[in-house]
């Protein structure tokens, strides 16, 4: 069957639209809500055509072909049944005894698209999903030439992988990764790849949005286009005009399966270093903190006599890490990093695994309601996780409830011996247990669950009901708007910050 798509193209003109008032050009201009006029250093050239730059561009683009294998156990495959005596039994019967014990492996590929950064050593960028376990990959250059490649790392966490092939005499032509930092939204783009597996294919759209999350990863900081992006353009270069990749190519959103215009492309500022990194090491080496952190919300700030919400609050601190040599402890809020500001929680994460491992790094923090420093040596992501220091832990079972606090409404519950067993808790894990939780209440809309353990309130320890309802009716005496509960929830800590509710407010 063939199939036949048709596209309207949109033809685009620059235009001056007089808009009439009833006021004269001078008085419009000296409008409070008027747009100041159109100058010559306001005028963006729109290109006639992208065809010399595709043209220009397109050699240094390949199509990636993966090949895994599947391996299917014989005994998947089950003896046919048939009636007594049947004819087909003996044949069948003999079939399965001789084949009895193999495996058979079934061949599959995945198709992608990549880019070439350095001709003279043959080094080509795509996704690590494109290829994800393969066991044979494949290039197929703009002159319909193709080799075989060999993976010099990968990177599951941004989802780049890093291939090589042998570029003796191939007269590769490379592209360069320009700066995504200085990319403004409206800014033109321009992807090349292989959708659909119908090889090069040039689309042009626009930079949609910066920095977004879609929840992929830990260091999520994707560039959205609506340039055209489809299946076989993942690992694929997203250009800007002056012909340099600010942008890999590596999902889109899409109910269809096909392109509806919002594409993301990992910003070339975070992939540079861990290509530097694969190409040096064979794997990521990322600096690594030591400490959980989560967001400082206005509670929060208010609660820790912060004045506006920025910086990343420590939820807890690894014992080994670098951050407890430095003197870093649950509760401190992180405000800037070799002068560098933390205005939110997410930027943490990517600053910290771009510093060298080993390097010192000056972090301003806040605790006691004011600013402190010190210096932090940084430590190595990959080996705290080979050494097993970083793990999660499931969450425990429920159990029943005890003494309630009515204005956060939940129900508390001492950690005894029983609840200890009942819910699997380390020795080292102390607080008071949240039995149960009232709907609609104040704890249930900040997220607290049954099962969770409030391990200090205030920055104060608590181990029983009255500790709590102590520490709360401080808060209230002192006109708190809120108290800071630091919360044990299956092993991660993580702060919640409840409003103070008062006789006036019921």
């Amino acid at each position: 069957m063939r199939i036949t798509h048709i596209a309207l193209a949109m033809c685009l003109c620059c235009f001056i639209c007089l808009h009439s008032t009833g006021k004269t050009a001078a008085q419009s201009a000296n409008s409070a809500d008027t747009l100041p006029p159109v100058t010559e250093n306001h005028i963006i050239m729109v290109p006639a055509s992208f065809a010399d730059l595709a043209e220009k561009l397109s050699p240094s683009v390949v199509n990636i072909s993966s090949t895994q294998k599947v391996v299917v156990p014989q005994d998947f495959l089950e003896m046919p049944q048939f009636p007594e005596g049947s004819p087909f039994e003996d044949f069948f019967k003999d079939f399965m005894e001789r084949r009895s014990g193999r495996t058979s492996t079934v061949p599959t590929t995945s198709l992608g698209s990549g880019f070439i950064i350095d001709a003279e050593n043959g080094y080509i960028i795509t996704n690590n999903h494109v290829v994800l376990d393969a066991e044979n990959v494949h290039v197929t250059f703009a002159d319909d030439v193709t080799i075989d490649a060999k993976i010099i790392g990968i990177d599951e966490k941004t989802d780049i992988a890093v291939l090589q092939v042998d570029a003796k005499d191939m007269g590769l032509k490379a592209v360069p990764l320009g700066d995504s930092n200085q990319l403004r939204v409206g800014d033109w783009t321009l992807a090349i790849g292989n959708p659909f597996g119908l090889g090069g294919s040039v689309t042009a759209g626009i930079v949609s949005a910066r920095a977004r999350n879609i929840h992929s990863g830990p260091y999520d900081d994707y560039i959205q286009t609506d340039a055209s992006i489809n299946r076989g353009n993942s690992g694929g270069p997203l250009f800007n005009l002056k012909g340099e990749v600010i942008g890999i190519n590596t999902a889109i959103f899409s109910p269809t399966g096909g392109s509806v215009g919002i594409g993301f492309s990992i910003p070339s500022a975070l992939a540079k270093p861990v290509i530097n990194q694969i190409i040096k090491y064979g794997r990521t080496r990322r600096g690594w903190l030591g400490v959980h952190i989560q967001s400082v919300t206005e509670d929060i700030a208010e609660t820790l006599g912060l004045e506006h919400p920025t910086g990343a609050l420590i939820a807890s601190v690894n014992d080994q890490g670098p951050a407890k040599k430095g003197g870093l402890k649950s509760g401190d809020i992180i405000l800037k990093i070799n002068g560098q500001k933390i205005k939110e929680m997410r930027t943490l994460p990517r600053i910290i695994a771009e510093y060298d491992i080993n390097s010192a790094a000056k972090i301003v923090y806040w605790r006691d309601g004011k600013k402190h420093t010190t210096t932090v040596t940084i430590g190595e992501l990959e080996k705290a996780e080979d050494e097993g220091l970083i793990k999660t832990t499931a969450m425990p079972t429920q159990t029943s409830s005890s003494v309630t606090v009515e204005m956060m409404g939940f129900t508390l519950q001492p950690i005894d011996e029983t609840v200890r067993n009942a819910y699997n808790l380390r020795a080292d894990i102390n607080g008071v247990l949240i039995s149960d939780v009232t709907p609609m209440s104040e704890a249930d809309k900040k997220g607290l669950r049954k099962g969770n353990i409030i391990v200090e309130i205030n920055q104060q320890s608590v181990s029983n009901a009255k500790n709590v309802t102590d520490i709360i009716d401080k808060a209230k005496a002192n006109g708190r708007k809120s108290v800071l509960l630091l919360i044990n929830s299956g092993g991660n800590l993580r702060f919640v910050a409840l409003r103070v509710t008062y006789d006036n407010e019921k």
